[in-house]
């Protein structure tokens, strides 16, 4: 039997209009504590954002969510936070946040391939 680990995910949520409360999934954050792993992988319906908001910031919202997946991919793509650990990277991206890219909860899981379970989530739970 494949060895499984423990992992958490986080879903990257995009709130066109805070005011309005209407968000959908734009990405997917997985981390495995077990393997040192943290990865993201987005994808922006640009028709179903401009449809909650004709005068969304279409560039921006894009630019929040390679910000996300730098921070978790490190190095200088992650900013300040380059030199932190995955899973320090991974709690700093799912702290609240009230801006247009913001985390939803938290929720676990076990796999045997982490970096399957962040192609596997992104098609289940955004595309």
């Amino acid at each position: 039997m494949t060895k499984r680990d423990v992992f958490e995910y986080a879903l990257v949520r995009v709130v066109p209009r805070m005011e309005r409360g209407e968000c959908f999934n734009a990405g997917v954050i997985v981390y495995c504590r077990a393997r040192s792993y943290v990865a993201a992988r987005t994808h922006l319906d640009e028709a179903k954002l401009l449809a909650l908001d004709p005068k969304a910031d279409v560039p921006g919202v894009r630019a929040a969510l390679r910000a996300v997946e730098g921070v978790c991919s490190g190095g200088e793509r992650a900013g300040q936070a380059a030199g932190d650990d995955a899973g320090r990277r991974f709690r700093w991206l799912i702290a609240p946040r009230s801006t247009v890219v913001q985390p939803g909860p938290v929720h676990t899981g076990l796999t045997a391939d982490p970096e399957g379970e962040v192609d596997r989530l992104l098609d289940l739970l955004v595309r």
